[in-house]
């Protein structure tokens, strides 16, 4: 059975088709050409523009993840070579919807569903010059299609593991898409070894470009007022604190994770919160209000006068996420009581020791934190009780340290951008 999500990604694929001229959701150009719902006066724009010009450079994420680690590449190939028409594609609903007016592409759209029919389409419709897939992106339709075309395709930021469809048993099929790559851009040597073993030597180490980006983002020195005021000394009539309140900063968080930084918080008042949960539905920032027992501020409704009014300030507001990190001494990542864990490296960049749940061994920079000692994996609440503590104490050298990582992983964009685009 189809979830939600997929149903709408599925209906809204096949509508980039159809409103392509070709059988797909919409799509939008740069220059503010769209193909959407029922703007029935441009949806044939984006199509006529693609099919006059073709050769475009075809990026797929599946969602914001997976396109924040092509962005950098896309970034500097808008830069370097501005004359190259770029094409952005979606699976997910979430990943569309954020950034479906991104400016570094010249079309953003959905991702039609992989059939034979949809990707032969799709394709001669675009008529891309190179197609770059992220990460755990295979379409066995597109992939045969891109090869039978004659396209150079591309897999960046790869990682592989012996558990994967590939490598088992009953493989086969899987693997013989593999051979649909131009080149596979692993993140490590483990990857580049276990695809040795099966024949596959069409493979570079380059690393993960997500280090390069969170390094890009570091860069942007905007403040957010809300939260300086949030993360300084008090001031009052009858004292000046000398030293910063404690604050961590928890990212992405589900109620797990919520519910045991609230008894965190109880047993530790002298700490602040900036909590940043992963879903701002009504729902979930009604149970988090709940929690907290009503005592804290919404930055939507945060000013400079109330905003230390309470020990937790709720981020119900998306796209700030990567921006917040700065402001604590301890970042939080949530997501390790559930699925996995979210983006850590958007925290350690800004120098700070990274809390997170039990469920990140299949995330290897997690486990490098936790290797190099700016990492700590909790599974219970004394566990977190523990490592925030201590993280707190020592968030000078120990965020060193997660600095330090970051800073040396870099490089994986130039690798792969010079061997994409010379």
């Amino acid at each position: 059975m189809l979830v939600r999500g997929q149903r709408q990604t599925l209906r809204k694929g096949g509508d980039v088709l159809r409103k392509l001229g070709v059988d797909g959701t919409t799509a939008r150009g740069v220059d503010g050409t769209t193909a959407h719902g029922v703007e029935g006066s441009g949806e044939n724009q984006v199509s006529s523009s693609a099919e006059r010009k073709g050769g475009f450079v075809w990026f797929h994420a599946a969602s914001v993840g997976e396109f924040e680690q092509a962005r950098p590449i896309i970034e500097r190939l808008r830069q370097e070579q501005p004359n190259k028409r770029i094409l952005l594609t979606f699976f997910s609903p979430s990943g569309y919807e954020l950034r479906k007016d991104y400016k570094g592409a010249d079309i953003v759209c959905y991702l039609p569903f992989a059939t034979r029919r949809n990707a032969k389409r799709f394709i001669r419709t675009f008529q891309p010059e190179m197609a770059v897939f992220v990460k755990y992106e295979f379409w066995p339709a597109y992939l045969r299609q891109l090869k039978k075309s004659g396209i150079p395709t591309y897999s960046i930021a790869a990682i592989f593991r012996e558990r994967q469809a590939f490598f088992r048993w009953w493989g086969g099929p899987y693997r013989r898409l593999l051979g649909c790559f131009t080149t596979l851009f692993v993140q490590d040597e483990h990857s580049r070894s276990l695809l040795e073993k099966y024949g596959f030597d069409h493979v570079v180490v380059a690393g993960d470009t997500r280090f390069d980006r969170v390094v890009q983002v570091l860069q942007d020195r905007r403040e957010i007022p809300q939260l300086m005021r949030f993360s300084e000394p008090e001031i009052s009539p009858v004292r000046v604190e000398s030293d910063p309140p404690k604050v961590i900063v928890a990212g992405s968080t589900w109620p797990q994770d919520e519910v045991l930084l609230a008894k965190y918080l109880q047993n530790h008042p002298e700490v602040k919160l900036v909590l940043t949960p992963h879903e701002i539905d009504a729902d979930h920032l009604h149970f988090i209000f709940n929690l907290f027992q009503g005592r804290l501020v919404r930055i939507s409704e945060a000013t400079l006068m109330n905003v230390n009014t309470n020990n937790v300030l709720l981020v119900d507001k998306m796209g700030m996420l990567s921006r917040l990190y700065r402001y604590g001494q301890v970042a939080y990542v949530g997501g390790g009581f559930g699925v996995g864990i979210h983006n850590t490296l958007e925290a350690a960049v800004y120098g700070v020791p990274v809390v997170f749940g039990p469920n990140y061994h299949k995330f290897r920079e997690a486990e490098e934190l936790i290797a190099c000692g700016a990492g700590f994996s909790v599974h219970d609440y004394a566990s977190l009780d523990a490592a925030l503590t201590t993280a707190l104490e020592g968030h000078e050298a120990l965020g060193k340290k997660a600095y330090d990582y970051v800073q040396e992983q870099r490089g994986a964009t130039d690798k792969i951008f010079r061997a994409l685009f010379g």
